[in-house]
């Protein structure tokens, strides 16, 4: 066998080494655990709807309040969605570390990854959501035989109007048949078909119960008066679990800028409506109508707690209405963080579920 040169050994023996460095690098970047004591450079990348009932998000990314909370070594990238399915994909590609969603989209997305993709590390906002009706209809008996729409098959809205339907004895099936015919169909289309008369009403969010009601409908269900205290979650801050375990520092500054937007929301509601009216215009060309802000304002109450409560009942009523099957939602809160700035503020902690 022909030996190799002393100068080539040399060679290959320091390869060896750089491509065991090399690797060992590679193995712990891609580990959790280990990057969460990694206090270098990181990027978040956040994603929130452009409407009142992320309020937090909107205020604190147009005040910079996240910004500020964040600090220098933490770049903070933001994207916005119309739906929560879409804002769900982007967390499960990898696309997106944090997004501000509704109760639905959280179920489904921790449903689907049987319980390991995301937390709730804390609530956003409870409210803001109606049945607005034409003027002649007074009664839910009324409502037989009439077109009634909502955002999505199978979303918050979509499963609190059947299930209320239920409960007065009006059934609803998933194609559009039943006592009552489901419609749905995007909010701004909505407001369009209820103006042309080619649905009677639609169980809504903010701001689109007030464009409504602005429309000439009138509020037959305000889904507050079905909760216990008037509280029910309508928006959670939720994190991928994966960069939770990477980067629990970052994840406790999120909050912190969480916890911080609502105190502004709450304490200076006619600069946060202002700064929801201009943040929407740079996102969509049009400001919305601060107007319409205030006027839908006080049917929302923005909270950190995330109301857990309301979301588990939320997913019984999708079981009754046969929209979904059951979950385990054990594990699904992680609010250590949140209780650990409610207490340095001495704020009253929230109840882990």
């Amino acid at each position: 066998m022909r030996r190799l040169p002393l100068r080539r050994l040399a060679t290959l023996a320091t390869l060896a080494v750089v491509g065991a460095a090399t690797l060992g690098g590679t193995a712990a970047c891609g580990d959790d655990s280990d990057a969460a004591g990694d206090s270098g450079p990181v990027t978040l990348r956040l994603g929130y709807f452009p409407n009142i009932t992320h309020a937090p998000a909107v205020v604190g990314v147009e005040k910079g309040i996240f910004k500020e909370k964040l600090g220098g070594d933490v770049t903070l990238e933001t994207k916005t969605f119309n739906a929560g399915p879409a804002a769900i994909e982007a967390v499960f590609s990898g696309a997106l570390d944090a997004t501000y969603i509704g109760p639905n989209p959280t179920v489904n997305a921790f449903s689907k990854s049987k319980g390991e993709a995301v937390r709730v590390v804390s609530g956003a906002a409870s409210g803001g959501v109606a049945l607005v009706v034409k003027p002649g209809i007074t009664s839910v008996e009324q409502l037989r035989g009439k077109k009634i729409a909502t955002p999505q098959l199978g979303n918050t809205q979509d499963v609190a109007l059947r299930y209320w339907l239920k409960e007065k004895g009006l059934e609803t099936t998933k194609e559009g048949g039943g006592d009552v015919k489901v419609v749905p169909q995007e909010n701004a289309q909505t407001v369009e078909t209820f103006s042309s008369g080619a649905i009677d009403g639609a169980w809504v969010p903010e701001p689109f119960v007030s464009r409504l009601v602005n429309a000439g409908g009138k509020v037959l269900v305000d889904e507050r008066d079905l909760w216990p205290d008037k509280k029910f979650v309508i928006t959670n801050l939720l994190v991928s679990t994966k960069f939770l375990k990477a980067h629990p520092d970052v994840v406790k500054k999120l909050v912190e800028g969480q916890v911080a937007a609502n105190e502004f929301v709450n304490t200076k509601p006619d600069e946060a409506q202002q700064a929801i009216s201009d943040h929407i215009g740079k996102i969509t060309g049009k400001p919305l109508d601060t107007k319409l802000i205030k006027q839908a304002w006080p049917t929302l109450e923005f909270t950190n707690d995330p109301i857990a409560a309301s979301l588990k009942t939320g997913l019984d009523h999708a079981v009754a209405v046969g929209l979904t099957q059951p979950v385990d939602l054990n594990g699904l809160y992680d609010l250590k963080f949140l209780n650990e700035v409610l207490k340095a503020q001495g704020k009253p902690e929230v109840t882990q579920p």
